[in-house]
């Protein structure tokens, strides 16, 4: 399953509702019968990847955007990974 974008209001953050998101995320792919939950986030997005870490998920490997941008501001892209399989 890949987790393509979950976001909280700014006046919102801070009151568990991503952790809540993100945990409904999993169970629902456990039920579903999924193998694993991917997700890319941005090096600057520091709130979003401490959550994800938080939860469980692992780093799987970066990458730089492949984009004349990317490469220029060195834009990196971490990718996590839950296994789902234990």
């Amino acid at each position: 399953l890949a987790l393509k974008r979950m976001a909280v209001r700014k006046d919102y953050r801070g009151s568990g509702i991503a952790t809540a998101l993100g945990r409904t995320v999993l169970a629902f792919a456990r039920q579903s019968g999924c193998q694993a939950v991917v997700l890319n986030t941005l090096m600057v997005q520091h709130e979003a990847r401490a959550l994800y870490e938080r939860l469980g998920f692992c780093w799987h490997h970066r990458y730089v955007l492949p984009t004349i941008y990317g490469h220029l501001a060195n834009c990196t892209i971490t990718v996590y990974r839950y296994d789902l399989s234990h």
